[in-house]
């Protein structure tokens, strides 16, 4: 856990240009949520769910950050600012994923099992995005801000909108 802590430091540090001491991270609620989030993750992966979920709440409590002890994260994940962020349970978050604030990825409701969506290496979510749904956002991708995403987003692809819409790159804006 030592590493993945000095982990989370530097990469709070790398992303965010705001930081003018190294102590700041401990300030921030990306530091608090994932601290309890691996807390947390640690009691549900030995079934003791109410002590997973103790620390869980724990944690949204101190950072306004939600994150299910179920969900899964790689390495280098990065919320910027954080509050009203909602990760469900069942949500995979892979490597060099970045979020910003009121970011959901959540269920539809309908869903039995795999009901949350999985985020594939270096996605950037803006603010206020919603991803519903077993669905993936792939490699390399973008979801702008205030998006609904209920279908899969392709590598390499930007979604805007409500539903998201892959963005044309070629077209220019006047």
């Amino acid at each position: 856990m030592k590493k993945e802590l000095k982990e989370l430091i530097a990469t709070i540090q790398e992303k965010d240009p705001a930081i003018h001491h190294k102590w700041e991270v401990f300030l921030y609620p990306i530091f608090k949520a994932m601290l309890y989030y691996k807390i947390a993750r640690f009691f549900y992966l030995r079934k003791h769910f109410f002590w997973a979920r103790y620390f869980s709440e724990k944690g949204k409590r101190k950072s306004g950050i939600e994150i299910h002890p179920g969900a899964t994260i790689g390495k280098r994940f990065f919320i910027d600012h954080g509050t009203g962020v909602v990760i469900g349970e069942t949500a995979i978050i892979k490597d060099d994923v970045t979020l910003f604030h009121g970011v959901t990825l959540g269920g539809t409701g309908k869903e039995k099992g795999k009901r949350h969506p999985t985020i594939e290496d270096n996605v950037v979510i803006g603010c206020g995005a919603t991803i519903l749904g077993d669905v993936t956002i792939g490699k390399n991708s973008k979801v702008g801000a205030g998006a609904v995403v209920l279908k899969d987003v392709p590598d390499n692809t930007t979604v805007v909108g409500i539903p998201g819409q892959k963005v044309d790159k070629k077209k220019k804006c006047n």
